[in-house]
């Protein structure tokens, strides 16, 4: 008997949410310094009467930690959430990363998660309409919000954000944002099709020559050809309307830096500025000899294109995806690299070891172009090996391009994968949701007798706590209401989620 006594005596009883566990402290003094290793019967979440400890946790979780006091090894449930797991291992006091490596890639799926999150929410993809606070919040005049003063530029700037830079927010800023695309569209248009010759007019630049008898004759120096006057007129149109955009934008917009150094914006006002400058140089700089070298420059007006990221959550997505593949495709350009470089010179010695007279690798530069068309499959066929040696340095070539660009697709496939798959899901998440019922500051150890816990969330109807003052039931109900009065309430049954495993240290 007295055996039994002293293995009883040696026992803890744990409630967590509702199930009981049963252990010998000395297994919670396995791990010192966390909060089941400093069990004691001062605490408040101690019952007398059920001689357990009572936590208001995930049990699930529990058994984890509990397991880990006995084993010596944490592993991580798959029915739990990432963070409701670090959550409950910061209570108990528990460093998540002594979690199995077993179990390690598992657990930081959630990190990922997260992460993917958090550059979702920066892409700002979000097509419900926010609130009034949050736009004078956005724009920042909350302060005349919540005092009732907002003036009419106040209630007029954010529309006009709305109508020009958020394309699904009402049905005119859909009118104006099909407008904005239009006109892109017939831009880049009328870029490409000026050049065609069908579209052009003859030009004929001549110079005057005089003769030793003074005639004046007119030589023929060089023919041209200049743009129809009508892609002119269907320029200006276009760049009107993108000056005028730019400037009702930034008029309206909530952060002036952060408008300005956006890159798409920067791309917008340097495509439009080059309009007005291609027409300075063209009224003042036509006559020079390399005239015609000027007009590269408007090459940058087809970067325009980029705007149409703001219409398109896709192509948002899209340009993330390579963002967050940078490392995967940096590791590309650099086996490239070694491997142009490689059989550039390889082919260049093959080719001249044995007699060949029509060589076409005369240096390794030019071996260099054939290497970089036959890594990417191209082959122009403009370059070919002659010799047997050649030839199988051409056969390794071809081969070492083909695993060299085929092995960092599958990860840049999965990135765009894994973030349009969280936007689809994004766009069916409520944005507002009921908001839980906060957990009062402080809850009494329940009496017998009383019908359940108090608080502020419970259904006392006046939404008061309870009385503590409960009928007696006997002469054990007076002593634990004593015991209970003169025992300091602990931070164990203050709102767990805040709670630190030193807390009863």
């Amino acid at each position: 008997m007295n055996l039994m006594n002293m293995d009883s005596e040696n026992r803890v009883v744990l409630n967590v949410g509702g199930i009981r566990h049963e252990t010998y402290k000395a297994t919670l003094k396995k791990i010192p310094a966390t909060r089941l290793s400093r069990l004691t019967e001062a605490l408040g979440n101690y019952d007398p009467v059920l001689n357990e400890y009572f936590f208001d946790r995930h049990p699930g979780v529990f058994a984890q930690v509990l397991n880990y006091y006995r084993t010596g090894k944490l592993h991580y449930p798959t029915d739990v959430c990432g963070p409701l797991f670090e959550e409950e291992l910061s209570f108990w006091g528990l460093d998540s990363n002594q979690v199995e490596p077993c179990c390690w890639m598992t657990y930081t799926q959630h990190r990922n998660t997260q992460e993917t999150l958090a550059v979702l929410d920066r892409l700002d993809l979000d097509t419900e309409k926010p609130t009034d606070e949050e736009v004078a919040k956005k724009f920042g005049f909350e302060d005349a919000y919540n005092k009732g003063k907002v003036n009419w530029w106040q209630h007029l700037k954010p529309q006009m954000w709305s109508l020009f830079d958020e394309p699904y927010s009402s049905n005119a800023a859909k009118i104006i944002g099909i407008i904005s695309v239009f006109f892109i569209c017939v831009s880049i248009i009328s870029f490409c099709l000026k050049t065609h010759p069908d579209m052009r007019v003859p030009y004929i630049r001549n110079i005057t020559v005089k003769t030793a008898s003074q005639n004046t004759s007119w030589v023929l120096d060089k023919t041209q050809t200049n743009a129809h006057v009508a892609f002119f007129y269907i320029e200006c149109v276009c760049n009107a309307w993108f000056t005028f955009e730019i400037m009702v934008r930034f008029i309206s917009s909530p952060s002036k830096l952060r408008f300005i150094t956006s890159s798409v914006n920067i791309i917008d006002y340097i495509a439009t500025l080059s309009f007005f400058i291609d027409l300075i140089l063209q009224r003042f700089a036509s006559h020079l000899e390399n005239a015609d070298i000027l007009e590269f420059f408007s090459i940058i007006r087809i970067m325009r294109l980029f705007k149409l990221t703001r219409h398109s959550s896709g192509l948002k997505i899209l340009i993330q995806t390579f963002r967050a593949s940078a490392k995967e495709l940096t590791l590309l350009v650099f086996f490239l690299v070694l491997g142009i470089v490689i059989f550039a010179s390889l082919v260049y010695y093959a080719e001249r070891i044995q007699i060949n007279p029509h060589n076409d690798f005369n240096s390794i530069p030019l071996g260099l172009w054939w290497a970089l068309v036959t890594m990417t499959t191209v082959g122009y066929g403009d370059m070919t090996p002659k010799t047997y040696i050649g030839m199988f340095v051409g056969a390794l070539c071809a081969l070492a391009g083909v695993l060299t660009i085929a092995l960092p697709v599958p990860v840049i496939v999965s990135n765009f994968t894994m973030y349009y798959s969280h936007t689809q899901a994004r766009a069916k998440l409520p944005k507002r949701r009921r908001r839980v019922c906060p957990v009062e500051l402080s809850r009494p150890p329940r009496l017998p007798g009383q019908g359940g816990p108090g608080g502020v969330c419970a259904n006392t109807g006046s939404g008061k706590l309870p009385s503590s003052n409960a009928p007696s039931t006997g002469s054990m109900d007076q002593t634990i209401r004593r015991m209970n009065a003169n025992r300091t309430i602990s931070k164990d049954v203050i709102l767990p989620k805040m709670a630190r495993w030193d807390d009863n240290l």
